[in-house]
This record gives structure tokens, C-alpha cells and sequence, in this order.
């Protein structure tokens, strides 16, 4: 874990989220059977991938960006939590087709709520367990 100057991290909403991120990563863990759902989320999209920690590889992963989500019209006017509603429930599906039902969720430092909570209920009505 890469430690963090103080001073630094008052100035920088960057580095305060790695910092809650690193905390979340002491505490969870990804395996082949259980894989760990991790969110990032930029100002525009949003990105899921399920990573195998014990490996150390991504074993799936999907975006807004994603040529699948290119036939996705929002109907509201809520356009981006309606598409990180999609976004995972399309990675729950791809996941149960390669046969993963349960995962860890890391919400990557960032808040539950808004789109990574869309993104979250998603995957669990796609099918997937966390």
C-alpha cells in the first residue's frame, strides 16, 4: 500500500478517495469463486470489473463506453443513473453466463449512492449475490 502525505491529503479529492479506497481494500478480498465487483466512476461514465485477487487478474469488466451499451436510451432525465442501472445489470449477466453467481463489492471509495448504488442494484437484479 502506497502510504500518503498528510499535507497532501487535504488538497486533493483524488487522493482522499485512494485513501478510502486503500481502507476498503484492507478489508475485502476477490477469489476465482468470489470474485470482487469493483466500481469506478468518472464525471461522465462508469465502469464495473470483477477481479480474481488471489490470481491477480480481471476476469470480466464493462462500461457505459461498452459497444452494448451504445443501444441504451435513457428514458428519464436521469440519464446516467439509468445507465449505470444498466451497465450492471449487463456485467450481472455476462458474470452468470461465464458462471459466477456471488461477488464482493467494492465500491472504490466512492459513496454509495447516486451511481454507484444504481450500478450496485443493477448487478443484483441481474443476478448476482453480495
Amino acid at each position: 500500500m502506497m502510504m500518503i502525505k498528510q499535507s497532501r491529503i487535504r488538497t486533493s479529492r483524488r487522493l482522499q478517495r485512494k485513501r478510502r479506497h486503500y481502507r476498503v481494500r484492507a478489508k475485502i478480498r476477490g477469489s476465482a469463486e468470489r470474485p470482487r465487483l469493483v466500481v469506478f466512476r468518472s464525471l461522465k461514465n462508469i465502469e464495473g470489473q470483477l477481479v480474481d485477487d488471489d490470481a491477480g487478474r480481471t476476469m470480466l469488466g464493462l462500461s457505459t463506453l461498452a459497444e452494448q451499451m451504445k443501444a441504451f436510451k435513457p428514458e428519464s432525465s436521469n440519464r446516467r443513473v439509468e445507465q449505470a442501472f444498466a451497465a450492471g445489470k449487463l456485467l450481472a449477466e455476462k458474470a452468470k453466463a461465464q458462471g459466477i453467481s456471488s461477488v464482493v463489492f467494492d465500491r472504490g471509495g466512492y459513496r454509495y449512492h447516486g451511481r454507484v448504488k444504481a450500478f450496485a442494484e443493477g448487478a443484483r437484479k441481474g443476478g448476482l449475490e453480495f
